[in-house]
């Protein structure tokens, strides 16, 4: 049987910093007010003439030479992002495949907001253990300065640009396979985070436009109350399922949406501060890239070895949330 092993991480961060004093000269603001509410100090804005697909494919360069693999022997491309280049197509991971220079390879791309990274391990795991595929790039990659309106003062300091990305391998080793990964979703609740315009249900118009509908709108009281809830539930039902306590975790990597909801979340599962991967006052909320990036800032750092167990926890628009569990399996 092929196993799923979890072989490389890589990231790309923009150089260019937006702090909260910036924000503090555009909305009435301040930086106490943004670090108190979010923990957030600052965040990564692209150039203008970067897109998606450009800080995606840095990010899947370093995860494949880090990966020790040749480009030729990746078979699918995966890409979370709900920050496409393109509205409909071609789709992201096609666009990374060839900023790679990869030869002609299956490319899609995953819309499942701050879950997506999750939902691409699932996928690919799936892949792998069923025998289709056996090297698989999996990219979160977003430009969420695209689809702010910097005029909501509620909304629009909380997220950041970036990306990461993973080689998911085939192995035969049992011992290198990624244990479970759990997605899910209740779209019950579509209208606490969502871009209202410039979809088929309402597409492209001058109200769309004058509305600012095709920017990100949060109802962000509920969704933290939610978001606790969900982002612990779902830990706790995976950490059953393997009759797992907290100890057994080296490195608890939770979307990195609100310092208070991953308090909230650390506290109610028994994780300390030395367990729990941080990265929500560096780069702020970026949705499918921020558990990559937040991974690849622990494994920088020196923190992530070989062998390690890490849990990934996240949730975000749809709704939709997802736990992964999985041993770090470098092949170098």
């Amino acid at each position: 049987m092929a196993y799923a092993a979890f072989r490389s991480i890589g990231a790309y961060i923009p150089p260019k910093i937006m702090t909260n004093f910036d924000f503090e000269k555009i909305i009435d603001t301040t930086d106490e007010w943004i670090t108190k509410r979010t923990g957030i100090k600052e965040r990564r804005i692209s150039e203008e003439n970067e897109a998606s697909s450009d800080l995606g494919a840095k990010a899947a360069q370093q995860a494949i030479e880090r990966s020790g693999l040749a480009k030729e022997d990746i078979d699918l491309v995966i890409c979370a992002t709900v920050t496409p280049d393109y509205l409909c197509m071609p789709s992201t991971a096609c666009l990374i495949a060839s900023k790679i220079n990869l030869p002609p390879v299956q490319a899609f791309d995953v819309s499942a907001a701050c879950t997506g990274f999750v939902y691409a391990v699932s996928v690919a795991k799936a892949f792998i253990e069923s025998g289709m595929k056996k090297n698989v790039l999996i990219v979160g990659a977003e430009t969420y300065s695209s689809i702010l309106d910097y005029t909501d003062r509620g909304t629009c300091f909380i997220f950041g640009d970036g990306a990461g990305a993973a080689i998911i391998s085939a192995s035969e080793n049992k011992d290198e396979a990624i244990v479970d990964v759990n997605c899910s979703s209740d779209g019950n609740y579509d209208d606490l985070i969502k871009t209202p315009g410039g979809g088929s249900k309402h597409p492209c118009s001058q109200e769309v436009l004058d509305n600012k509908m095709a920017c990100i709108k949060m109802k962000g009281n509920e969704t933290f109350k939610l978001a606790v809830r969900t982002l612990t539930a779902d830990v706790k039902v995976m950490m059953e399922k393997h009759n797992l306590t907290n100890k057994d975790i080296n490195h608890f990597i939770p979307h990195q949406a609100n310092m208070r909801i991953i308090k909230s979340v650390g506290d109610a599962l028994g994780f300390n501060e030395e367990q729990t991967v941080v990265t929500i006052d560096k780069y702020g909320n970026t949705s499918a890239a921020s558990i990559p990036m937040a991974m690849n800032y622990a494994y920088e750092q020196g923190k992530i070895k070989a062998g390690d167990s890490i849990l990934f926890d996240a949730f975000g628009g749809g709704l939709t949330w997802g736990s992964a569990l999985f041993p770090f399996a470098p092949l170098k």
